[in-house]
């Protein structure tokens, strides 16, 4: 089982951003490492002078990069950005189907947990027009992911799934960071740099629900799919998808690799997450629960 390093999803300082990469790239058993913007693409500009410099680092730790596209493409300069990114002499990830028009014909690629590939038939159109590794969308169920595995295994195509970090679950073309603060999202002022991991969001009557992160919403829990790579590793997925957050990504990609390997158990692996957690929600309901918002492991602290 691989481990991809999924993009950036928060806005963080430059400084930031290139002190974590570079621990990934030392420190990390990690696979593959997608770089990015696929939220927001004014944030680009802040860290994109950096990408180069923390590609040939991780290439140098050993590390595949991939670079992703934006998820909901809506400007001109945003379709520029797509027509640079085709000729930045990387590997691609398609999180919109809009990068697909600037991608030469013969030109394999990857395809993000963005894109709607819910059946055999979608996963069979985009291999045919050269995914060769398609993450699939969090809020599948066990049952389908071993379809579509089994479908991507026929094609030599491989099958990742989104198994840490808060679950993305839409983009829109208003930014709810910018409105809370009383900005438009012209005039934002990049309020979303203050929440490093979202901002999350309760009910009127405080309950835990969901979290905003500038004009995307995620969950409010994070997926922890640690206890149950046994299942899905038997599914036939391929590789596991960790969504960088503030904590300590090193020791996630530490203990998601010895639970892969089966050096630790998968009590082992939950207890070692949960002991240095920032959030101690976790959630694994879209794959094997009733909702997605569901924890099918008994806390082990």
């Amino acid at each position: 089982m691989q481990l991809t390093l999924g993009p950036l999803m928060f806005h963080w300082k430059p400084d930031l951003i290139r002190d974590f990469y570079a621990r990934i790239a030392d420190e990390a058993p990690i696979d593959r490492v997608v770089l990015g913007e696929v939220v927001c693409s004014k944030r680009l500009p802040f860290y994109e002078a950096l990408i180069p410099e923390i590609a040939e680092r991780l290439q140098r730790g050993g590390k595949d990069v991939v670079l992703a596209s934006l998820g909901l493409v809506t400007l001109k300069r945003e379709q520029a950005m797509l027509s640079d990114l085709a000729e930045a002499g990387f590997a691609i990830e398609v999180n919109d189907l809009t990068m697909m028009r600037y991608l030469a014909k013969d030109q394999e690629f990857s395809v993000g947990p963005l894109v709607n590939v819910y059946n055999t038939g979608t996963l069979g159109w985009l291999m045919a027009r050269g995914a060769t590794h398609i993450c699939l969308p969090p809020e599948l169920p066990i049952e389908t992911v071993t379809t579509l595995a089994g479908h991507g295994a026929k094609a030599g195509a491989g099958i990742e799934v989104w198994a840490y970090g808060r679950l993305p679950l839409a983009i829109s073309g208003r930014c709810y960071h910018a409105r809370l603060a009383g900005r438009s999202k012209d005039s934002c002022l990049f309020v979303c740099e203050e929440d490093m991991d979202g901002l999350a969001v309760d009910t009127l009557d405080d309950q835990k629900f969901l979290a905003i992160n500038g004009v995307q919403t995620l969950s409010e829990s994070r997926a922890n799919l640690v206890g149950d790579v046994t299942v899905i590793g038997q599914a036939g997925v391929t590789s596991l998808r960790l969504s960088p957050h503030s904590e300590d990504m090193v020791h996630v990609a530490q203990t998601f690799r010895a639970a892969c390997d089966g050096n630790i158990s998968a009590g082992e692996a939950l207890s070692m997450l949960e002991e240095r957690a920032i959030s101690p929600r976790y959630s694994n309901g879209f794959m094997f629960g009733k909702t997605g918002a569901d924890w099918s492991h008994t806390p082990t602290t």
